[in-house]
């Protein structure tokens, strides 16, 4: 492929133009289209970027790669119509709003083989998870014993976001699917696939028609047991991952953001003395504070290097992309009242 691979970006809202500003910097990409509801009709900008109202537009025009940041209830309509274009696409997480979406994705993904598809599980590129993972992996702290996460912030709208991920036939869920599958994907990066899960999810507090707190305990068939919070009634923002391993843990703390409100990104090690008088619940610690977030631009580099080098998509593949939509909704399954309640049901062609 020569030249720099021409991009169209369709949702140009918070995301998109944030992943634009990381394409800019880059030599083998260039932006050169971009679409948008809330555009008028279509155009040119300023800067010699072409905008339309619509993705179908978009589509017409000469791309080598699609960005899709559209709301949960297009993403895979989009994503599938990039592929049919002979497009790579790399598009942003959630893949839809249910197990069906991603399904459907793969599917057209199968009939284009040559084409890459990434989903931007941005949280496995920031340094402070890529540390943890490496001393997770290197076995230096024995094995997993357990995992918990908590993934909270104080609205479901937070920071200018649409209202949109208010209604369920829109979103397919609420602050588990929008933010907490963050959290789930990284669990699941650390621990693996789960056998057993029970949850509560209720939407008692905001009232909206999709949930504001979900709570999952699961397990894996190897025993590793998880909890997780996803919650939108968390007054004071935070994100929080300690694994516990049979020699010491690993705790993440606080994640660099856009909206700075996580607080300070920090990855604690913790070692217990491996002698007889152990540490009588007070081990060494050492605590590193990360202070740049090249997750945005090292996720896009890989991408870039997937297309350029004909190299397989890893990190965001599509199957993991299914992995985490699965885990995602058996944790809403889980709940039997909030399956009641949302008509669902294992053989349900959604989950």
């Amino acid at each position: 492929m020569s030249g720099a691979l021409k991009v169209g970006i369709a949702g140009y809202g918070v995301v998109g133009k944030r992943r634009r500003q990381v394409i800019d910097k880059r030599n083998d990409m260039t932006v050169v289209a971009v679409c948008d509801r809330t555009l008028d009709d279509q155009g040119t900008f300023d800067d010699g970027i072409q905008f339309f109202a619509n993705y179908e537009k978009l589509l017409e025009q000469d791309l080598d790669i699609l960005l899709v940041c559209m709301s949960n209830d297009i993403a895979a309509e989009v994503t599938m119509a990039g592929l049919n274009k002979k497009l790579h696409v790399f598009c942003e997480k959630p893949p839809g709003r249910d197990v069906s979406d991603i399904q459907a994705v793969i599917k057209v993904e199968a009939q284009h083989p040559d084409l890459k598809l990434k989903y931007g599980f941005n949280h496995r590129y920031h340094d402070s998870v890529r540390d943890a993972l490496k001393i997770v992996h290197s076995g230096e702290l024995g094995s997993i014993i357990n995992v918990r996460g908590l993934y909270g912030k104080s609205q479901l709208i937070t920071f200018g976001q649409d209202s949109w991920r208010t209604k369920r036939e829109l979103s397919g869920g609420g602050v588990l699917l929008d933010q907490g599958i963050h959290m789930v994907d990284l669990i699941r990066l650390f621990a693996g696939d789960f056998e057993d899960v029970h949850s509560y999810i209720s939407n008692a507090h905001w009232g909206h028609d999709v949930e504001d707190n979900a709570y999952a305990l699961m397990r894996t068939k190897s025993g590793i047991v998880a909890m997780l919070h996803s919650s939108a009634t968390q007054w004071r923002h935070r994100f929080q991952l300690e694994i516990t391993l049979q020699k010491g843990a690993v705790t993440l703390s606080g994640i660099l953001s856009g909206s700075k409100s996580y607080g300070a990104e920090t990855l604690t090690i913790t070692r217990i003395r491996d002698d007889e008088m152990g540490d009588m619940g007070d081990p060494r610690e050492e605590t590193v504070r990360y202070n740049r977030d090249p997750s945005w631009s090292d996720e896009i580099k890989e991408f870039a290097e997937a297309v350029l080098n004909d190299k397989p998509v890893t990190n965001g593949s599509s199957q993991e992309a299914l992995k985490t939509m699965e885990l995602v909704y058996r944790i809403y399954l889980a709940d039997t009242d909030w399956k009641t309640q949302w008509g669902l049901s294992e053989t349900d062609p959604r989950v």
